[in-house]
């Protein structure tokens, strides 16, 4: 039987965090891992001397040890994270200030860590300095890579906006306290087609208009390119082995939901107009950055207010002809119950189901 884990991190406020202890100078990365190293990540990162840096929600990192308890330095001032040790969660950090962040109590064995980003903070940025084994432990070799591969684009839907929330009014730190992106419907989905997977969404964008209309000048390909969002003209380099060969994108709630104020550039039919240019031209950086081969799913959901949403999305994908396809999940047995009247964590899972039965008609050869 299990021994219990002893959940540190939880109390990480009030028992304080650990600084790094300093690796015998024969230990090297067998003490603390080193993050281009001994850690998996598929998520955007960007090396910053032995840390990695972030910025995008449900980015994850997943290492192996062995030993009675993991530590892991991070800085976060912003985000909340889930810490799972064996496929269970062990911790949950909220805003975790710098440091080191325990679960001790484990068996004496080999054991697999995941730490994954629950929520949004695209005006931050993240750090993960790495992993520390226990006393007597060591850190081993990150675990191999999944060979299938999807990446999920879109807004607060695919974020996971406040999914875990119990009420659908939410003020600002509530929405951030119950975002979960791991138990939004991209992951959920991935986890079920055994796929490493990047969460690339960004709440209250569109792809030519904000909701409602906000931060004019700016939509969600103003940081697609983006590896930290917080900062202008930063550029993500994809690394070769990110070859995924099922892209969904999931943009235009933002876009329509609400209709165009006074003083926008927008009336109904040239936002349609500029919403349909732009996303072909979205697909077509998907297809050049991707290759043939990568199949790419324009997803579209019920809007209370009108129909445009799904009818243009459709138009578009009637206009391609290099596997691009159309994905439209209906309103139908979703509560809602999420903050601000977005899909809760139930909700979420029979997206995912019907995601999961939309894939399994697509001839991806993975």
């Amino acid at each position: 039987m299990k021994r219990p884990l002893v959940l540190f991190a939880v109390a990480v406020a009030a028992l304080g965090s650990v600084a790094i202890p300093a690796p015998p100078a024969a230990a090297g990365c067998r003490v603390i891992a080193c993050v281009g190293e001994d850690v998996h990540t598929p998520g955007r990162v960007k090396a910053a001397g032995d840390s990695l840096s972030f910025s995008w929600p449900g980015v994850y990192f997943e290492g192996r040890f062995r030993g009675t308890g993991v530590g892991i330095a991070l800085r976060d001032p912003a985000a909340d994270y889930e810490v799972q040790v064996d496929g269970v969660t062990a911790a949950t950090l909220v805003t975790p200030a710098a440091g080191t962040h325990w679960v001790h109590g484990l068996s004496d064995a080999e054991h697999t860590v995941r730490l994954v980003k629950r929520s949004e903070s695209p005006w931050a940025t993240s750090t993960l300095d790495g992993l520390v084994a226990a006393p007597g432990g060591e850190i081993l070799a990150e675990p191999a890579a999944r060979s299938r591969q999807v990446e999920f684009i879109g807004d607060s839907y695919t974020a996971g906006y406040g999914n875990l929330s119990g009420s659908r009014d939410c003020t600002g730190d509530q929405v951030n306290r119950t975002t979960h992106a791991d138990r939004a419907f991209g992951p959920l989905t991935a986890r079920a087609l055994g796929a490493d997977y990047q969460v690339n969404a960004f709440s209250g964008r569109g792809m030519v208009r904000n909701y409602n209309g906000g931060e004019p000048g700016t939509d969600y390909r103003t940081y697609y390119d983006r590896a930290l969002l917080a900062v202008d003209g930063d550029v993500w380099r994809k690394p070769a082995d990110w070859r995924p060969r099922l892209v969904v994108v999931g943009l235009g709630i933002n876009d329509f939901s609400t209709a165009p104020n006074p003083g926008e550039p927008w009336t109904p039919e040239s936002l349609v107009a500029a919403y349909k240019a732009a996303y072909h031209g979205f697909l077509d950086k998907l297809r050049a950055r991707y290759g043939p081969s990568t199949t790419i799913v324009v997803s579209a959901t019920h809007l209370s207010n009108s129909t445009v949403f799904a009818e243009t999305t459709q138009q578009i994908v009637g206009e391609r002809a290099d596997r691009v396809r159309h994905w439209y999940y209906p309103e139908t047995g979703l509560d809602y119950l999420g903050c601000h009247w977005h899909p809760s964590a139930r909700d979420h899972e029979v997206i995912a189901q019907r995601l999961g039965e939309f894939v399994a008609t697509l001839n991806l050869n993975w």
